[in-house]
């Protein structure tokens, strides 16, 4: 007697991706600036990158990532406005709170895209395609932006056909279709092929996601390693490697948390340095409490005038995610290695090396720790609050600069873990 077929699980996966997120919500401010070339990230002489552009200003080339200056030579007429990430975080916890309504299952990937486990929820919003439509009309409703919604069996299908809905489409890939859907985009599609991959395909002759779907598992693994196992199930539909491994929801912890600034102007000034370092360590600390992380290892990051750039890490005796202790080391590395006099353009400050346990403290100095520890619970507060730039150490006030606009900023909806008291 013939075993009976179990039958296939499949389940349904939105990714809702907010259209033109930062120059979307600039707009809200400033009705004016719709329909025309807009950059944000700051101003078109300035040393930073753009964080977003409008359609309009992509269609002379300008996209995330280049420089504000290239960006001003390929599109001159361009409007170019300085990032409001206090602004970015209050639209996006709305984003979150209508997702919270359609699904208990939301993972924020950043903070303008999203991923739902839809599965199950029929009964309460009806089939894939129309809940979809639902949630991107209750989207517009609750939160004046537009999004788009890509459907599919599994996380990688799901952001793939998002991007083929742009702007402001939905888009469901049917179960059973994956590979028909996948087989004519460009491998530069699949989440996770980055230009340098890209090449390499490029050179086997693999153009498009089809003709990587025809080479045999065994092959890619003998040239690519463990990645390349992942290329041969992303080209099928299948959620492989890393991230895409986990479920949705499901806590991804970073390796390593880091923030730099770019002086406008360089300089020599060590107290300027100095301050720019502390302000540097109490962004990256808020994000270690954040996410109840403490670093072992942290890292100074120095890039002088002409462009020479040096690292230096420091391993610590016992994790922390004070600011103070940190910026004792990083100040420590800095005074070691800056050549004095020298012009600096960049300075950048990493923590990695993470554990969850609570901090081991020093029994002679539990004290004092301890006060730090509620001091900069308070802060944290104040700053979920009344935003980021609302408290700081005064050592780090000279050092203050406008707080880059990027996708993955503190308080990022969805990933706050309750604080130690």
């Amino acid at each position: 007697m013939a075993a009976a077929h179990q039958p296939i699980f499949l389940r349904t996966i939105f990714h809702v991706d907010m259209d033109a997120f930062f120059v979307s919500v600039e707009e809200l401010y400033d009705p004016s600036l719709k329909g025309k070339a807009v950059v944000v990230g700051g101003q078109r002489d300035e040393r930073g990158v753009v964080s977003a552009a409008s359609y309009d200003a992509r269609k002379f080339g300008v996209h995330s990532a280049m420089p504000l200056r290239t960006a001003a030579k390929m599109c001159p007429h361009a409007i170019f406005v300085n990032g409001h990430p206090e602004r970015y975080r209050e639209c996006s916890e709305k984003v979150y709170g209508v997702l919270g309504k359609f699904s208990p299952q939301v993972e924020m990937a950043s903070i303008d895209e999203a991923y739902l486990d839809m599965t199950g929820t029929e009964r309460l919003h009806g089939p894939p395609l129309k809940a979809a439509h639902h949630l991107h009309e209750r989207m517009k409703t609750e939160t004046q932006l537009n999004c788009s919604v890509g459907i599919g069996s599994s996380r990688l299908i799901a952001k793939v056909s998002s991007a083929q809905a742009k702007p402001n489409g939905v888009l469901w890939i049917v179960p059973g279709q994956e590979a028909k859907f996948l087989a004519p985009l460009d491998v530069r599609e699949i989440p996770g092929v980055g230009k340098v991959m890209e090449e390499h395909l490029h050179a086997l002759g693999i153009q498009k996601v089809g003709d990587l779907a025809k080479l045999e598992e065994g092959e890619l693994e003998d040239r690519f390693g463990k990645w390349g196992l992942a290329l041969a199930g992303k080209a099928r539909g299948e959620d492989a490697g890393g991230w895409f491994d986990s479920e949705v929801g499901a806590d991804i912890g970073a390796k390593s948390i880091s923030h730099e600034h770019t002086y406008n102007e360089d300089t020599s000034e060590a107290s300027q340095l100095e301050a720019t370092l502390m302000r540097l360590c109490e962004m990256v600390c808020r994000r270690l409490r954040e996410a109840n992380f403490h670093a072992r290892t942290v890292q100074l990051k120095l890039r002088y005038k002409d462009f020479t750039t040096i690292t230096r890490a420091h391993t610590l005796s016992a994790p922390t995610q004070l600011d103070t202790e940190i910026f004792e080391q990083i100040r420590t590395l800095f005074r070691k290695n800056w050549k004095n006099g020298m012009q600096v353009r960049l300075l950048g400050v990493q923590a990695s090396s993470f554990t969850e346990a609570a901090d081991q403290i020093n029994l002679l100095e539990g004290a004092r720790q301890q006060r730090w520890k509620d001091a900069l619970a308070a802060a944290d507060k104040l700053r979920d609050k009344f935003g980021e730039s609302s408290v700081g150490l005064a050592s780090g006030l000279p050092g203050s600069f406008r707080e880059r606009t990027h996708e993955n900023p503190a308080g990022l909806p969805g990933k706050n873990k309750p604080r130690e008291s």
